[in-house]
């Protein structure tokens, strides 16, 4: 069982501010790093209660949506600060959206999805349940307290997730997606993301499950999608297939990952970084330019899929994409800067931040996994 902090509202954030500016006072940042994690975490812990009280964000049994702009990639860079912030737990908010996706989990058959076919359009209520179902299992098998033992309730999401997965039709093996046209998470690309995802997830678990009879006629059929559509992805979708098969074997054989590392180099930008703008073939609904500046998005999921595929962060390429995320940290808030692919956004507003937020929890991946 994890430790509980019953917190919610105001009380989050009061509480999350104490104890933030208490590590930013605890932790000092060496002059080599020159980026400030404890300004970073201030920053991720404080997106995603804001997140998590917003009005739109609300769902039913007083449950907030699992977004894959903030709540996803929150959920997995957040525990890696662990360490370095000298954390014994974890932080206030981690405990709440733990609260909101633990009880999703449990009533899941009462739960109303995040978004309905009355209300949003056709499919969406089948796109939502199977997003979710991905999201919750991702989430909870990165916070299982015994890494060789799955608790109940991921195995509960698991279950889910595996209910959810598609049997028939050119699509065997992934899920339904939610696809609003928003890239690069809910778009017509975004299906296959989804089940890289999935691919993470099962990768994550302990050998006992990912190895367990049961499953693997699911993982057969995930891994048969995503070697068969990987040809037509987007670079960026490529570059988390390159994450994934970390974790889950059976996915790239070693031509393509030379072919993608060399592809992934030549993409990256002469100040270091690399930028969304190349990464897939993108266009704004409101017809301007997609934002060419290097951003934390394209960049610290770059750095940390190649890190985690076993590249060398002496590496030439390395060095300077990571030389990149330590110079490209906001000093005023700790947050990585990235830009909407979908129409030009008031980067202060809070729906402009959201490609912010996906961009510093993986810019903290990345340091954190050169850090180890």
């Amino acid at each position: 069982m994890r430790q509980r902090f019953l917190c919610s509202g105001s009380f989050v954030v009061a509480v999350a501010t104490i104890l933030t500016f208490t590590s930013m006072r605890r932790v000092a940042v060496s002059a080599s790093e020159s980026w400030n994690p404890s300004a970073a975490a201030h920053r991720l812990d404080s997106r995603q209660t804001w997140w998590m009280n917003w009005p739109k964000a609300q769902r039913d049994h007083e449950t907030a949506c699992v977004s894959c702009h903030t709540t996803l990639p929150y959920a997995i860079a957040r525990p890696s600060m662990r360490h370095t912030l000298g954390e014994s737990g974890l932080s206030p908010t981690e405990e709440t959206m733990l609260q909101h996706v633990d009880k999703r989990v449990n009533q899941w058959d009462e739960m109303e999805p995040f978004y309905n076919d009355a209300k949003s359009g056709p499919k969406k209520s089948i796109e939502s349940r199977g997003t979710e179902a991905v999201l919750n299992a991702l989430i909870l098998v990165h916070y299982d307290p015994d890494p060789s033992q799955m608790s109940d309730l991921t195995r509960k999401a698991f279950h889910a997730m595996w209910a959810s997965q598609l049997t028939n039709g050119d699509q065997v093996g992934a899920w339904n997606w939610l696809n609003f046209h928003n890239a690069p998470w809910e778009s017509n690309e975004s299906q296959y993301y989804g089940a890289t995802l999935g691919a993470l997830a099962v990768g994550i678990a302990p050998a006992s499950y990912r190895n367990s009879p049961e499953i693997q006629a699911n993982l057969k059929a995930l891994r048969a999608y995503l070697v068969a559509h990987y040809d037509a992805q987007p670079l960026v979708n490529r570059i988390v297939v390159l994450w994934a098969s970390t974790t889950l074997d059976g996915l790239l054989s070693d031509d393509q990952r030379r072919v993608l590392f060399a592809e992934i180099c030549s993409r990256q930008a002469k100040d270091g970084g690399w930028t969304m703008a190349t990464l897939g073939d993108w266009k704004r609904r409101d017809n301007t330019q997609i934002d060419p500046r290097s951003d934390g998005y394209a960049t610290g999921l770059t750095v940390y899929a190649l890190k985690e595929a076993g590249y060398s962060q002496k590496r030439p390429e390395m060095k300077r994409g990571i030389e990149w995320l330590v110079k490209n940290q906001s000093p005023a808030d700790g947050l990585w800067p990235a830009y909407s692919l979908n129409k030009e956004r008031d980067p202060a507003s809070d729906v402009g931040q959201f490609m912010s937020d996906a961009a510093t929890s993986y810019a903290v991946l990345a340091l954190e996994s050169v850090r180890r």
